[in-house]
């Protein structure tokens, strides 16, 4: 009996094993494929900010999205993200605020800023799209957030396209690191752990 409980446990971990990392490959792929396209929003995932001045990765995804703005490719941006460790200031007020400065009109900027993780803050914004009848969206961020973005947005109803802010793949560890993650984080959201 224990020998076929101890079988059982290695196999079960095995096929885990096996879904963790081909969850992880399917994300790499998805981290460098641009689906921009016409859309009714641009949904911008929050990053760190630093005293109301966005990060350099917040920046670099919100310069990416304010050149799809200007292509036309969406009427509304959506910024995202909560106050983080900052009482002050918010990613998604801080998002907003860089692009106005841009020249981006306020009232065509959306905004989210109680979220306190991706998948909370990506909930909230399809919940946004919904009450504002916005059905598609592209979906901008780091490369590694792209499919795991797009498929909590789908389950939001929402019709969504990735387009990873502009970044070569250097294929370092930290990278392949961060694919792994996402996948663990992917896992859970499917299993109804929102973190």
């Amino acid at each position: 009996m224990k020998r076929l409980l101890s079988i059982t446990l290695l196999l079960a971990g095995l096929a885990a094993s096996a879904y963790l990392l081909l969850t992880a490959r399917t994300i790499e792929l998805y981290s460098t494929i641009d689906e921009a396209r016409k859309a009714d929003v641009i949904v911008v995932l929050g990053a760190a900010e630093y005293n109301g001045r966005p990060s350099p990765v917040l920046r670099a995804r919100l310069d990416h999205a304010l050149d799809l703005y200007r292509r036309e490719v969406a009427t509304y941006v959506l910024t995202t993200g909560g106050a983080g460790g900052d009482r002050q200031y918010t990613e998604g007020q801080v998002g907003r605020d860089y692009l106005v400065e841009r020249g981006v009109p306020a009232e065509r900027i959306v905004m989210e800023a109680e979220g306190d993780s991706t998948v909370r803050s990506l909930i909230a914004a399809g919940q946004i799209m919904n009450r504002m009848g916005l059905k598609s969206a592209v979906v901008v961020s780091d490369g590694y957030h792209i499919f795991r973005a797009k498929r909590i947005l789908e389950d939001e109803g929402v019709k969504a396209y990735g387009s990873p802010r502009p970044h070569v793949p250097k294929g370092t560890w930290r990278e392949r690191w961060l694919y792994l993650r996402q996948a663990v984080g992917y896992m859970m959201w499917r299993a109804g752990i929102n973190l």
